[in-house]
């Protein structure tokens, strides 16, 4: 099944929770909703990013989405009417975005070598950023249990730190020939 409406590069897609949907980011700066069975977009294109959608993902319960662009927001989108909800959080060139797994915070990484951790509902920033990366932060992502989130740099290494106290754990896992531009916790 190919899926078209793009009008430029996809940088970033998603399953929603339960599989029926796809969601998409893009350099057209747009969002969109696929039906996973038909391949047919659902509703409107997303808009609000006024530069490329670089990073999107769906809550743990699907009903919302998270989008992340290089425009320096996160907006977050009720996935049943299309609407952005709250106004975008704002701070830093957005390369990824991760739900944490009971959908109360979102982390964020970024061209600034930061995290960010805001809360999901009300917007604001948790404390602050996570520091100590060298290089761009390309891919983020909770442990299922919601007590670690794991960096991948663009300098080939992974970070991990406590979702709690914020503090890095242990050293930087370094191996990789080339960036990181995904991260995933086995459950």
């Amino acid at each position: 099944m190919i899926l078209n409406g793009h009008n430029y590069c996809v940088h970033s897609v998603a399953f929603s929770p339960d599989g029926s949907r796809i969601v998409s980011g893009s350099q057209d700066m747009t969002i969109r909703i696929w039906d996973t069975t038909t391949g047919a977009q659902i509703g409107d294109s997303l808009k609000g990013h006024n530069d490329w959608v670089r990073a999107v993902v769906f809550s743990p319960d699907g009903s919302r989405i998270v989008s992340g662009s290089r425009d320096k927001t996160i907006r977050i989108w009720d996935t049943t009417t299309g609407a952005q909800i709250g106004d975008p959080l704002e701070g830093h060139q957005v390369r990824a975005v991760a739900f944490s797994p009971d959908g109360t915070m979102i982390v964020s990484g970024s061209d600034d070598k930061t995290l960010r951790i805001w809360d999901s509902t009300t917007g604001a920033q948790i404390g602050d950023p996570l520091e100590g990366h060298n290089d761009y932060v390309h891919a983020v992502t909770f442990a299922p249990d919601g007590t670690k989130i794991v960096s991948g740099l663009m300098t080939r290494t992974l970070r991990i730190w406590d979702a709690t106290t914020r503090a890095q754990i242990g050293n930087p896992l370094e191996g990789h020939s080339g960036s990181v531009y995904a991260v995933a916790f086995s459950t």
